[in-house]
């Protein structure tokens, strides 16, 4: 190998240093690449007229229930409905054996033609007598006894007629009839049984199911409070759909039809602290059944300049107090401490924290911090999924219905 002539070394050095440089990219010290500023979706709070409802827990009862219980002692000669059916008022359900009923019947006919008989002739001697003591026939004596005599066999006609009416209904009784139109159930008996009057165990049990009532119950401080918000105007009558009220069913379907509130109570239960609520419901497909748990969805009122912004542009603190955050006129970002009242839908219903015009960021949050200098670009609605403000919270149901949010910190 020949040597390096001494003139080419130093070139070759310079060479050497610079290929090392280029292997190792940009010279230490030397300015970072400028990045892009961040690009956040915003929105302009604005106003809105808003219906705020309340879901409440409640029960299903029937529009009427009737025991059916008999009315006289006796053996059941047969049963003359279906269990589960449906039975009108005055159907025949069950038979009582009739037969002393009968017989008391007949007897009580016989007694009232025997009385009828001697008040005939009581009121013919009475009516002689009365002649005959005018010219001095007969003693005023015998005068008063046919007066009394007639006034006795006309009492005992009168009660003779008297004890074939109750015999009449006793026989009537014997045939047990349904007080009410409704749905029956099961049978607590069977023929050859012996009931008594009025027995404390009912035969049967018939349940009016259209319509239905659903009771619901709210807590009073939840009613107190709807009743200030009123009074300070914060909240409308929603005017004449006020009572209207819609249902969600076991499996969280929505009930086709609208009911209408009935009345609410006048007393707080003392072991609830609630007060309860009455709906009725047209139920002609018989969807709804007794005891069924259910949410009322009722409306509370109208909110006329309601603050209504997506969940997804709130977040939590570490301490679970709600915030968000704006772009001011520097076209910096802000943050804003929120007091918000409840969720409507998927979004918060803001109580303050914003302002009308406010410009609100929805998305793009990653990429940006509080103070810095952001570009905006109007929100769509449509969250990237690359680059989410804040996860939406899962919205749950709280004890009264209303909607509220656990946001993760």
């Amino acid at each position: 190998m020949r040597p390096t002539p001494p003139a080419l070394a130093p070139l070759l050095a310079a060479l050497a240093a610079a290929s090392l440089l280029a292997a190792c990219g940009k010279p230490p010290g030397g300015p970072p690449p400028a990045e892009g500023t961040p690009v956040v979706g915003v929105m302009t709070v604005q106003p809105q007229r808003v219906t705020l409802d309340t879901e409440l827990p409640g029960r299903t009862v029937p529009f009427l229930v009737a025991d059916v219980r008999p009315q006289v002692n006796g053996i059941i000669k047969a049963r003359k409905f279906r269990e589960g059916s449906d039975v009108k008022a005055g159907a025949a359900l069950y038979q009582i054996d009739p037969a002393t009923y009968q017989a008391a019947y007949d007897s009580n006919v016989a007694a009232l033609a025997k009385a009828q008989a001697n008040l005939k002739t009581t009121r013919l001697k009475a009516e002689r007598y009365k002649e005959l003591v005018a010219i001095q026939a007969v003693s005023r004596q015998d005068y008063d006894d046919a007066a009394a005599a007639l006034a006795q066999g006309e009492a005992d006609v009168a009660a003779a007629r008297a004890n074939v009416e109750t015999s009449r209904i006793n026989l009537a009784y014997a045939r047990v009839d349904a007080p009410i139109s409704g749905r029956i159930g099961r049978s607590s008996v069977t023929p050859g049984a012996l009931v008594t009057a009025n027995q404390t165990t009912s035969l049967a049990t018939i349940q009016q199911l259209d319509p239905i009532y659903v009771d619901v119950t709210q807590p009073s401080a939840a009613l107190l409070r709807l009743r200030q918000a009123m009074a300070r105007g914060d909240l409308q009558k929603s005017g004449a759909n006020a009572a209207t009220v819609r249902l969600l069913l076991e499996d969280g379907s929505a009930y086709p039809l609208e009911g209408k509130l009935e009345f609410s109570d006048v007393t707080v239960d003392q072991n609830t602290g609630s007060v309860t609520l009455r709906a009725v419901f047209p139920n002609p497909s018989a969807i709804l059944l007794p005891g069924m748990y259910v949410r009322a969805v009722l409306q509370e009122g109208v909110k006329d300049e309601a603050l209504l912004v997506p969940q997804q542009a709130v977040a939590r603190d570490s301490t679970g107090k709600p915030f968000a955050y704006v772009v001011g006129n520097d076209r910096k970002l802000q943050r804003r401490t929120l007091e918000t009242e409840r969720t409507v839908g998927d979004q918060w219903l803001v109580r303050s924290g914003l302002r009308v015009g406010d410009q609100l960021v929805v998305e793009g949050l990653p990429r940006a911090v509080p103070g810095a200098e952001v570009k905006t670009t109007p929100w769509t609605g449509k969250t990237a999924t690359s680059n989410p403000a804040a996860p939406a919270a899962p919205a749950v149901r709280t004890a009264v219905g209303q909607r509220t949010t656990v946001a993760a910190n």
